[in-house]
């Protein structure tokens, strides 16, 4: 019976053939929920089936035509991993951590691999067959390998340093921090508000040489704080002390900078705790309240300290009684000029060397991370513990979280205690 083998081989090309023409009535409606990836299910089958029908088959013109459908479906799937590249690497690029992020791309990797597999496989079947449509097939599966690899290639691996006076402030600490200590890529948009600022403070910094081209997609900026942690944790007093020397740098402090806080701090010799202000339309939620506020300040005063307000205005509910009000002074020239992030992150070191600034509480924001990366100690304040800032607890010294649970004053009270020994 020399026929049972093309028996077969009929058999399963009758089902790859069954199968891919039911692929290629899914791609009018792609775009619909959970299709494609039926459809890559049956292309993947039809392939299979196909690959092992071409196996069995003795009759030239069976072999003929199978390699026709294989081409087919081969530049179908190379042109779907295109897609798929493309938008993986969407997804992947916003991932909120740096592991899903890598794990993200690592994906695609598998997936361009796919790409070119396919193409690799159409085109030499292509060129047995020799005829126009499969040549024309076979190219049409190397442009997609070819543009799955360019998504690829073209990863945009820099963390842009944001210099619109609408993001927040502290991210462009978060991400020199992160660059200086584990060597990422840095872009800034030009012509934005506050870009030469920016490129003064990473030359400062010595981070000149992170700088690359602009290009949009870059990394998510979500990844700053974890990277950040890690290197503390792996070197606690190695990595505060590199960030230290660039943000702060060697020489003196600016004398305008210490005349200006001799000025509106004078000669109150009590240790101080800064309090935070943030009042903004994003995620207003984490907003200060400032009954919370008067009472933190309370505790401080009945703890011997100074309460120093910081950021945005205070309301006019709050009682000053002998604290030291400083809020909105960043929207002053002396913190606005050139040198801005660094005068401004000395404006904290000489208050701490000068004026017996022990330590920092306030709502999240990212304004208070450039001095707690620095060594200042701080608590912040959060209705639910934070993924994000959360991992600096136990990795940044000093860091501390503290979540509005009942007897949280408590815990702020024994927090000042501690900073007071």
């Amino acid at each position: 019976m020399t026929t049972a083998p093309n028996a077969s081989a009929a058999l399963l090309a009758a089902e790859a053939e069954e199968i891919l023409n039911s692929a290629e009535e899914l791609e009018r409606t792609l775009h619909l929920t959970g299709v494609r990836d039926d459809y890559r299910i049956r292309i993947e089958r039809g392939i299979a089936l196909a690959t092992q029908a071409l196996k069995e088959v003795n009759d030239d013109h069976q072999r003929a035509k199978i390699r026709k459908r294989l081409v087919i479906a081969l530049a179908a799937r190379a042109e779907d991993a295109r897609y798929g590249a493309g938008q993986l690497s969407r997804s992947a690029q916003r991932a909120p951590t740096l592991q899903d992020c890598e794990d993200g791309w690592s994906k695609v990797r598998s997936i361009v691999v796919n790409a070119k597999n396919s193409s690799q496989e159409a085109r030499r079947h292509a060129d047995i067959l020799g005829d126009y449509r499969s040549q024309k097939l076979a190219a049409r599966a190397e442009s997609a390998a070819t543009s799955a690899q360019r998504t690829l290639d073209e990863r945009n691996q820099a963390y842009t340093f944001f210099t619109d006076p609408g993001f927040s402030f502290g991210e462009g600490w978060y991400l020199a921090a992160a660059s200086l200590l584990v060597g990422l890529p840095i872009q800034i948009k030009a012509g934005t508000v506050q870009e030469e600022q920016a490129r003064r403070f990473l030359h400062d910094a010595g981070l000149s040489g992170a700088l690359v081209p602009y290009r949009s997609r870059p990394a998510n900026p979500k990844h700053l704080t974890d990277i950040i942690a890690q290197s503390f944790r792996d070197d606690p007093n190695g990595a505060q002390r590199l960030l230290r020397a660039a943000f702060l740098g060697t020489d003196a402090r600016p004398p305008e900078l210490v005349e200006w806080l001799a000025q509106r701090v004078g000669n109150d010799s009590n240790e101080k705790v800064l309090l935070w202000v943030r009042i903004s339309d994003h995620d207003a939620h984490r907003n200060t309240d400032f009954a919370e506020l008067q009472q933190i300040s309370h505790l401080a005063r009945n703890a011997g300290l100074t309460p120093v307000y910081f950021g945005d205005a205070i309301d006019s509910s709050v009682e000053l009684d002998g604290a030291i009000d400083l809020t909105l002074c960043w929207k002053e020239p002396l913190f606005q000029g050139a040198g801005m992030r660094r005068v401004q992150l000395q404006f904290f070191e000489e208050l701490r060397q000068s004026y017996g600034l022990i330590g920092q509480i306030g709502v999240t924001t990212a304004g208070m991370d450039g001095p707690a990366l620095l060594g200042l100690p701080t608590a912040y304040l959060t209705a639910s513990p934070n993924v994000r800032l959360g991992k600096w607890v136990g990795a940044v010294p000093g860091y501390q979280e503290v979540v509005r649970v009942p007897g949280y004053m408590k815990t702020l009270g024994s927090i000042l205690e501690d900073w007071l020994t």
